[in-house]
């Protein structure tokens, strides 16, 4: 656990909240929730997809106004927030799971995003100034890098610690930072350095709450844990009285994981997906062959090229060298790549995955729209919500309403519509990049168990994650890159994180 900070329950806390309901029209998304935040204080909170974290989270930011009723307690005064801006003149700081950073300004630039600039004589903009105070601030919370790069250069913890530091302009007014799941894109190891600077944040004496689903991170730095489920606080504990699988069983109940579905460990024989001589901007002359059937992990570090070698398979990214699914050329445009049997899942999937202002139904069935078209190209609507409602029955959507806007569904139910549209289609390849980014736990055993389902139906299905611990628990082998290219070929056998690591890192070599 962290560092430990004074948390007996004499202490006052910073935040207090009594009874908090919202509702929804058909939803009760937070149900007289009660929760409390102690002044340097890390707080996890945790729950599956749709537990009502974010509404939670949403009414304290000023976006969501709560049910009658319930009360908010900041530094022992009642207070109502109106509005995002009064939440922030009360106090709250947050940095999503979307950084909201512009890549290609530095950080200098990011951080007058809705601060602005200081400014001299006629109103220009001080500089020197400018650049010497996004340094302290950024060492303040024990970065140390060139704050007039582009932030697009940087490593992913970097730009996590640009966005807290922005959050935290003006320390003197803050008093909670709310940090919503801050490693969800980060490669493990660069998450010591986000603890390192969250750490300086209590130690400022501010009350952390800390939302994410990897479990690991909630014992590693949290003092106390929250556990929501269905909307209603099941309970809230000490991390040092609970371990994982209580924390686990808190969260989903009397639900069960989905089970893994084990397939033939006879050695692939029939080659699917064909790559030869692959290059990008950062891939460099990667060649690789995978089979009906398989499950094949792509591990490697930010910055290895595993970030970009899907989008290079699918055509969404410029590239030279041969993709061939099934023996015939897959031409390097994402149109001819689903023609030609191949299907994407890609990490973003609000920005690239999905429309979000759509509904579920339409996201659905938008890369088939034939399959219910009639005369004169007529959509029935009925035939579409009729095959979306067996696919919500299968993933266990929430909300299961085939008419839900897309955006207002949980992250781990946006990514099961997502990779249900693309298996309807039974495609030959499913590309998955960091598919149980940002998903509860439920939610991530049931992306494996279809990814698992595909294979054993025949499909070859590539995933390419950072999450170590994915690849060994889903995957049939692991190819490992840095560099851009292939540097290891780690068996199902011989697959643990700690091997990923070696390999990774250049601490070991395993044949390639």
């Amino acid at each position: 656990m962290a560092d430990a900070q004074p948390t007996q329950g004499s202490i006052e806390p910073v935040l207090d909240i009594q009874n908090l309901s919202k509702t929804f029209p058909g939803t009760l998304a937070l149900d007289s929730a009660d929760f409390d935040l102690r002044p340097g204080e890390v707080h996890a909170l945790v729950g599956q997809n749709g537990s009502g974290k974010s509404t939670m989270i949403k009414v304290l930011a000023g976006y969501h106004h709560p049910d009658p009723g319930g009360t908010i307690t900041l530094g022992g005064e009642e207070v109502t927030i109106h509005d995002p801006a009064a939440s922030r003149e009360l106090g709250f700081r947050f940095v999503h799971q979307d950084l909201g950073l512009v890549s290609t300004l530095d950080t200098v630039e990011n951080l007058a995003l809705g601060e602005g600039y200081a400014t001299g004589f006629g109103g220009r903009i001080r500089w020197r100034a400018a650049r010497r105070d996004a340094r302290e601030r950024i060492r303040a919370l024990g970065y140390d890098f060139e704050v007039r790069r582009p932030v697009g250069q940087l490593g992913a913890a970097e730009r996590t610690g640009i966005a807290i530091a922005r959050a935290l302009h003006n320390w003197e007014q803050a008093r909670v930072l709310v940090v919503d799941e801050p490693t969800a894109s980060l490669p493990s190891n660069e998450v010591s350095v986000l603890f390192e600077a969250i750490a300086r944040v209590r130690a400022k004496g501010l009350g952390v709450i800390y939302i994410s689903h990897h479990l690991d991170e909630v014992f590693a730095i949290a003092d106390r844990v929250t556990v929501l489920r269905d909307g209603r606080v099941v309970g809230t504990h000490a991390t040092t009285d609970l371990d994982e699988d209580r924390l686990v069983a808190m969260m989903c109940g009397d639900v069960q994981l989905s089970p893994r579905i084990d397939r033939d460990t006879s050695i692939p024989s029939t080659p699917v997906l064909e790559v030869r001589s692959l290059c990008g901007t950062v891939v460099d002359d990667v060649s690789f062959t995978a089979y009906s059937g398989e499950v094949l992990g792509i591990a490697g570090l930010t910055g290895s090229g595993r970030e970009q070698i899907l989008r290079l398979l699918f055509g969404a990214l410029p590239r030279s060298g041969e993709v061939l699914v099934d023996g015939k050329a897959a031409p390097p445009h994402p149109t001819k790549s689903v023609a030609a049997g191949i299907a994407l899942v890609p990490a973003d999937r609000t920005g690239s995955g999905s429309i979000v202002d759509l509904t579920v139904r339409e996201n659905f069935t938008l890369p088939d729209l034939k399959r219910h078209s009639g005369i004169g190209a007529h959509l029935s609507k009925a035939e579409e919500r009729a095959e979306t409602r067996e696919w919500i029955k299968e993933l266990d959507v929430r909300p299961p309403r085939p008419e839900a806007v897309f955006d207002s569904l949980s992250g781990g139910n946006q990514q099961k519509v997502v990779l249900a549209k693309w298996l309807r289609m039974k495609p030959r390849v499913v590309l998955l990049d960091e598919p149980t980014q940002g998903v509860d736990v439920q939610a991530k055993a049931t992306i494996h168990a279809l990814a698992r389902k595909a294979a054993a139906e025949g499909a070859t299905v590539v995933i390419a994650s950072s999450d170590d611990a994915e690849i060994c628990d889903t995957c049939d082998r692991a190819l490992i890159m840095r560099d851009g290219r292939f540097v290891g070929q780690i068996e199902r056998d011989d697959l643990s994180p700690e091997t990923i690591s070696s390999v990774q890192t250049g601490a070991a070599a395993i044949r390639a």
